[in-house]
């Protein structure tokens, strides 16, 4: 089949890229409105005559008129050749003569099977005399019919195929569509929100001002009234010390005078403007600092973006990445233990969690310079689990407690959970609860946010514990708890509710000896490290092994925690290397 470059573009744009085909041109030939005339005489025509044709002989690949018909029939060498009567209503096919290229005078009318040759006569005689099965083209025309029959048949079904696929397609885009709608629709409405709080905000701060401006000003205008009359008493006052001077009676002006000295003048002016609780200034503080922090850490949401088929297990992993976990400050060596990928704004971030250091790393890439991020621990961290958008839930084993923390990319402690026992593995089911694990009790806790037990899960066989001593956990697609357990040598996959879904105990080749870190891809396969043998394993949904995946030769060595990425990257914690290498297949970049 013919591919062209672009056909999303305009057919004038790839047209030229459609190279020519001798099948498509033969068929045009015999089929084409290039055609022979079969109402005139091909004979006649070559002489310069026009005469009505009468039959058509398709070995001659000519019409004849009567006189050329019945010389035709005389000829030895034409008298058997099958004629068409024209004088009906007949559609004639024109029977296309291919001639040799190198004995340009003879047809093409041999079949070498041997070469798979198509020949004249003389290049059968000249090249093909060795050659053991040399058949005529007419007798092979039969098979030959009968395969284009198979083929055509294969075709019609790939042709119904791929118009279902079609057809699937052009569904898929408007229901696509239909969704990109609503997200532009829930993106609108977040940003709405944000607006109308911040609105509110807005109103409450001014209703606020309005209310105690008025009050000031209201203090004010009380003021300028009060001390107006004092004026007026003033006034009054001096008028009257004035008519006492001027008096004849010496017991006015003592009088007078024995007021002044008792205060009575400077009583009566100040008692209506002492009042306790007076507004002396209005000012507005503001930490710009503050808001800036807040308005760069408001989410509206993410694009999470899932890419389908970009990890091919069934392909040759190839080293991309070697990760180097030790960074400034740590005072052991630095080995990790458990990791996830958060990506927020198209940055993808590598989060892990150092036992020995005890802290909880970040590394990503931010505008083509790599960079990282350390939260110190009150003590060493173990399993790591990614719950909503930019948050992961990390087991502190030793203090018993379960520590959230904000990827931004770099690390913000967002809240401490206290348990009641030192887990280790952990695994988020759904918003509100997770699964963990803890070595001491064998078994499989499922809590809530605030570090409560919801339910204890304990499988039993043959009136034995199943799990021994499981450290990592991890979700499938369908819900269910992947357990890796050491001691028992085996993967068990749960229900939330505690039903056994499998049980993955090898022997032989396959034999797990130290199963540690644990993962499930987006098409349901598994991926299990075993960390004495030095390798990764890969088992289906159903858990049935199906191969190493990875092995020492790749450069794995002690793995512990395992990741796949949306983008088909697979992440493992080397132990013994104090580093995390992160792999791709063979036809990926």
């Amino acid at each position: 089949m013919t591919k062209v470059s672009s056909p999303e573009k305009a057919v004038g744009e790839w047209a030229d890229d459609v190279k020519p085909s001798f099948v498509i041109q033969g068929l045009l030939d015999s089929f084409g409105p290039g055609s022979k005339d079969t109402k005139n005489c091909t004979c006649c025509q070559r002489e310069g005559e026009t005469t009505p044709a009468s039959v058509w002989c398709s070995i001659c690949d000519d019409a004849l008129c009567q006189s050329c018909a019945r010389a035709h029939r005389q000829f030895p060498a034409t008298r058997h050749h099958d004629v068409l009567d024209l004088s009906g209503e007949v559609t004639t096919i024109r029977k296309r003569k291919v001639m040799c290229n190198e004995h340009k005078d003879e047809c093409i009318k041999f079949l070498c099977k041997d070469c798979k040759k198509v020949t004249c006569h003389t290049c059968c005689v000249i090249y093909h005399r060795k050659c053991d099965s040399v058949v005529t083209l007419e007798s092979e025309l039969p098979a030959l019919k009968s395969q284009l029959l198979n083929e055509k048949d294969k075709i019609i079904k790939k042709q119904i195929q791929m118009k279902v696929k079609v057809d699937t397609v052009k569904s898929n885009v408007i229901s696509e569509k239909d969704r990109y709608a609503k997200i532009e629709s829930e993106i609108k409405s977040s940003g709405n929100k944000a607006r109308e709080k911040i609105t509110f905000k807005e109103n409450k701060l001014l209703d606020e001002l309005r209310e105690i401006s008025e009050k000031h000003i209201g203090q004010l205008t009380a003021d300028i009234k009060s001390e107006e009359i004092s004026v007026q008493m003033y006034r009054q006052q001096v008028e009257l010390i004035d008519q006492t001077l001027q008096s004849e009676c010496d017991m006015d002006v003592y009088e007078m005078y024995q007021g002044c000295e008792a205060g009575d003048v400077d009583a009566a002016g100040d008692a209506d403007v002492k009042e306790k609780g007076r507004i002396a200034k209005i000012m507005f503080r503001q930490d710009t600092d503050q808001l800036s922090r807040a308005l760069n850490d408001l989410q509206l949401g993410e694009i999470d973006i899932q890419y389908e088929g970009v990890l091919d297990l069934k392909a040759t992993p190839v080293l991309q990445d070697t990760i180097n976990i030790r960074v400034a400050g740590d005072g052991n060596v630095a080995r990790p233990i458990d990791l996830t990928i958060v990506v927020m704004n198209g940055t993808d971030t590598v989060v892990v969690t150092d036992y020995d250091n005890k802290s909880v790393k970040s590394f990503y890439t931010k505008t083509k310079q790599p960079g990282h991020s350390k939260l110190n621990l009150s003590s060493g961290p173990y399993g790591i689990t990614k719950l909503k958008h930019n948050q992961v839930a990390v087991t502190v084993p030793s203090t018993r407690q379960i520590v959230t923390v904000e990827v931004n990319p770099d690390l913000v402690l967002l809240s401490t959970i206290t348990t009641n026992k030192q887990y280790r593995g952990i695994t988020s089911l759904t918003e509100s609860t997770l699964a963990a694990c803890v070595p001491s009790s064998p078994g499989v806790d499922i809590l809530d946010m605030t570090g409560h037990v919801l339910r204890s899960i304990s499988p039993v066989h043959s009136g034995k514990n199943i799990l021994q001593n499981p450290y990592f956990l991890c979700t499938t697609r369908t819900g269910n708890i992947l357990v890796s357990d050491c001691s028992s040598r085996c993967v068990l996959c749960l229900t939330p509710e505690g039903d056994v879904v499998f049980t993955y105990t090898p022997t032989g080749d396959t034999t797990l000896i130290y199963p540690w870190g644990i993962t499930s891809t987006s098409t349901g396969d598994i991926l299990v490290a075993d960390s004495s043998q030095h390798e990764v394993v890969h088992l289906t949904e159903s858990g049935q092994f199906v191969r190493h995946f990875l092995t020492a030769d790749d450069g794995v060595l002690n793995p512990c925690g395992v990741w796949v990425d949306g983008r088909g990257h697979v992440y493992v914690c080397n132990y013994a290397s104090r580093d995390i290498k992160v792999f791709t297949s063979s036809n990926r970049v």
